[in-house]
């Protein structure tokens, strides 16, 4: 990312904007993050526009649904993009993406290289930096301190004990097996 905006990312986040809110900079962040670990992982300059997609994409569904059951949401979401913008070509493998992006074991599935990346990149964020996958140590907390976290794991907290007292036998609907 080298400190310069992702036209695509932002032209898709400031379309959700409205949806996402007092959250926008938090998720913006996020986004961000997942997507500069993605390109950590993968230099392959052919899937960035699919990296970007998919990172604006992967959570969205929490803020257009307004649940924590985000997946389905967050695919149709994409899916819609895709259709617009003439890239229906991505679909399977930015809905795989999506749909696997909370896996906990190794995907290895259709599509395998881009969907493990951003799984990878994904789960990099979303703990804190204590996972890496190898990645260098140091890049990740540059990006960290570059996009600060602003309160999203906080947020992901406070919707994720909610959900468990709503629905506490699917307290984790987004995790997928």
């Amino acid at each position: 990312m080298n400190g310069i905006p992702n036209k695509i990312i932002e032209d898709l986040l400031l379309k959700f904007k409205p949806a996402i809110g007092a959250d926008y900079d938090k998720y913006r962040n996020h986004v961000y993050r997942v997507f500069s670990n993605c390109l950590l992982i993968d230099s392959n300059k052919s899937n960035e526009e699919k990296y970007a997609i998919a990172s604006v994409f992967h959570d969205i569904g929490i803020w257009t649904d307004h649940t924590i059951d985000y997946l389905k949401p967050s695919i149709e979401q994409a899916r819609i993009y895709l259709a617009e913008t003439g890239k229906q070509d991505w679909t399977d493998e930015i809905t795989l993406m999506i749909h696997w992006h909370h896996k906990i074991s190794k995907y290895k599935g259709e599509h395998s290289n881009i969907v493990e990346n951003f799984r990878k990149a994904d789960w990099i964020d979303v703990s804190l930096g204590l996972k890496t996958f190898g990645i260098n140590r140091k890049k990740i907390k540059e990006n960290r301190k570059r996009l600060p976290n602003l309160g999203f794991h906080w947020f992901l907290i406070k919707a994720t004990t909610k959900n468990f007292f709503r629905h506490p036998l699917n307290p984790l609907p987004m995790f997928t097996k």
